[in-house]
């Protein structure tokens, strides 16, 4: 006898015309990849996703990586967003990793490196209660690149601790080097993650489209299909339809 099968619990982004691609959102208390090149909407996509979550009740962290936590904010105002009241009102945090992060950690080992990444965003996510967290990007928060082994395997502990340790619905964004087929900056973030998102910018003759692809979901149906979307000033992205032949 086939018992039923449990329902799988998805997180809205609230991106509209993405959550009916993906059965209703993100896979529940799993990481992410979003990835792209530069210019492409990847910080966007990741805030809109953290005030979808503020709207429904959800709270949500922002781990601003290679970018100073005042421009952020600014940017958002700039976007028509309305943060600095979500902050005052402790519904969303914008945290900013201190220079010098990824040499101070590199010191140590693997283990104790991710223990004290992870002891700082618990403890950041239950000042507000948060259950959704960006890290963007992921790249700057780890290493040198060169030091690929070091690298590859911290990624590989840090995804995992997430998952094990914290229980929230992660994005983390990963920035691809201009023309690159790749989707990660060390090519092991895609085996990781549950899912990726990859956002682009595509050439058809005169017309040029922004891009979105589902490139893999686990336990869900999703076609490869290509996508093009448009970004609307204080709402954000908005998933259009498929790109033709």
């Amino acid at each position: 006898m086939i018992t039923p099968t449990r329902t799988i619990q998805r997180t809205p982004t609230g991106i509209p015309g993405l959550d009916e691609l993906i059965e209703g959102g993100l896979l529940k208390s799993r990481t992410h990849l979003i990835a792209g090149e530069t210019g492409t909407g990847k910080t966007i996509f990741s805030l809109q996703f953290l005030l979808h979550g503020v709207k429904i009740g959800e709270r949500g962290i922002y781990m601003a990586i290679d970018e100073d936590r005042e421009n952020v904010i600014r940017g958002a105002e700039g976007f028509g967003w309305d943060v600095s009241s979500l902050l005052e009102k402790n519904l969303l945090s914008i945290t900013q990793i201190v220079p010098g992060f990824a040499e101070k950690f590199k010191k140590k080992y693997i283990e104790a490196a991710v223990g004290s990444v992870i002891v700082g965003i618990r403890q950041e996510m239950m000042r507000i209660g948060a259950t959704r967290l960006v890290i963007d990007p992921i790249a700057p928060l780890l290493t040198k690149e060169e030091d690929l082994p070091f690298t590859r395997e911290y990624i590989r502990e840090l995804v995992l601790a997430i998952e094990r340790e914290l229980g929230c619905t992660t994005l983390i964004v990963s920035e691809v080097p201009t023309g690159s087929n790749t989707l990660s900056r060390f090519g092991v973030e895609e085996f990781l993650a549950s899912g990726i998102i990859t956002l682009g910018i595509l050439r058809k003759g005169n017309e040029v489209y922004r891009t979105l692809c589902v490139r893999k979901m686990r336990w869900t149906a999703v076609d490869p299909v290509l996508y093009k979307f448009r970004i609307v000033r204080g709402e954000g992205i908005v998933v259009e339809g498929p790109i033709s032949e």
